[in-house]
């Protein structure tokens, strides 16, 4: 069996290396892939974006199922173009998917839903955006609407950080069409946790509970980014927190979707803020929605996979995901992005990866923004690489996976070296 993985970053090298897993598939191809991608006798890199000629290509293969990575294709139709064809794939249509490309449609839809979620306004014009800062005060968030490949978020501690990102946003065009367009929320506190379910438009089945780490530095410091490591499963989402995401987040949003004549299928990622304390009963609100798997949450979530993941997917795309069940490793995966020096601001790239390790099923080096360039493999974006290890606890996870960065050089690499440590404050105890 063929199957098809779209997009480049360490998100889809991890879905389409535990797909090569099953014994089922013969040859898992990458759409456009990456340097780790391409090293890997299991996987086949291949040049195409155009939506349109990624389903030529699923026809002329006979690819059995596609499985779409990022959001820029899903924002561009392509499940759209697919299920025109009688093809099968796993994903929204640019209608659904417009929870993530749209903040503004997804802070409406929410409301309208009565989902909790933080108070908000909606601004194109930017003297009535900075008039509500002043208003409001800070801290506050500025979003823009738009995809902003994980940019478009800044959480202002002063009102001079806050009018500086309007100004970005909606006055010199940084960030194009994303940045039109803002929303300015309330800055929420306590506790961050990503949870992920993959949807067949009616049923819903849970993966592993994460945390991802979003700004650049130690102690949770400097500038947003895509994600500068994750871990699985988040202590913070306790059984009973479980069970309040799927009932007070999760089925609303499905049962939403449904009611607005938008039925929901693919990855639906909820990031959420859990309020402080251990109040079993605390607010849990979305801070945003993400039509896809997260990165770096995938990494530890693939690699925590026990189970054949083709038979979920086959199941997500005939719409009998309550058939469906995945079985997971007890043990802990934590992952750790390597970034481009300059990362997130202008990232550098063509800097050689030197002592790569060879991956091994307790550690597992997934490649984000890199490319091979003969027989060296060169930096190509802002993350990556994501260093991603086994443990029985977090805190041997974690000692794995920085022993194996410790190895892995090439000029300018930066990363935090704390990822885990709100788990571990959790569990002092843990070994």
């Amino acid at each position: 069996m063929k199957l098809l993985v779209i997009g480049s970053g360490g998100r889809e090298h991890a879905l389409a290396w535990r797909l090569s897993r099953s014994a089922r598939v013969h040859k898992v191809f990458v759409a456009p892939g990456n340097g780790g991608t391409a090293r890997d006798p299991n996987l086949e890199n291949v040049d195409i974006t155009d939506p349109e000629a990624l389903a030529d290509f699923a026809e002329r293969e006979g690819i059995a199922l596609t499985v779409v990575g990022p959001e820029a294709p899903l924002a561009a139709g392509v499940v759209d173009v697919f299920r025109a064809r009688k093809l099968k794939i796993f994903g929204p249509t640019r209608a659904a998917a417009q929870l993530e490309s749209s903040k503004d449609y997804a802070k409406s839809f929410l409301i309208r839903h009565n989902i909790p979620t933080a108070a908000y306004q909606t601004f194109t014009d930017p003297a009535a955006a900075h008039a509500y800062i002043d208003a409001q005060g800070a801290p506050i968030v500025i979003k823009a609407d738009g995809l902003a490949a994980g940019k478009g978020v800044v959480v202002a501690t002063s009102l001079e950080e806050a009018h500086q990102a309007v100004d970005a946003m909606l006055g010199d065009g940084s960030l194009g069409a994303a940045g039109a367009r803002v929303v300015i929320e309330e800055c929420l506190e306590g506790e961050e946790a990503s949870f992920i379910v993959l949807v067949d438009g009616r049923n819903v089945l849970a993966l592993a509970t994460s945390q991802d780490h979003k700004r650049l530095q130690d102690g949770d410091q400097g500038p947003n980014t895509g994600g500068m490591g994750a871990y699985s499963p988040a202590p913070v989402v306790t059984p009973e927190m479980h069970h309040r995401i799927m009932r007070e987040v999760i089925h609303p949003t499905v049962q939403g979707m449904a009611r607005d004549g938008i039925p929901y299928t693919g990855f639906l990622y909820a990031g959420l803020m859990i309020a402080p304390g251990e109040d079993p009963a605390r607010p849990i609100k979305v801070l945003e929605f993400n039509c896809r798997m997260g990165d770096p949450e995938t990494q530890p979530i693939m690699m925590r996979v026990k189970s054949d993941l083709l038979d979920v997917f086959e199941h997500a795309v005939e719409g009998t995901l309550d058939q469906a069940e995945i079985t997971w490793d007890r043990r802990t995966a934590l992952g750790v992005v390597l970034a481009a020096a300059n990362y997130p601001q202008t990232p550098r790239k063509g800097d050689v990866i030197e002592d790569l390790p060879a991956d091994n099923d307790d550690c597992m080096v997934f490649h984000a923004g890199t490319v091979q360039d003969g027989d060296a493999i060169k930096t190509a974006g802002g993350r990556v690489l994501c260093v991603t290890a086994l443990g029985d606890s977090v805190r041997i996870a974690r000692e794995i996976a920085y022993e194996t960065i410790e190895r892995v050089r090439f000029d300018g690499r930066q990363y935090r070296s704390d990822i885990g440590w709100r788990a571990l404050k959790r569990t002092p105890n843990a070994r």
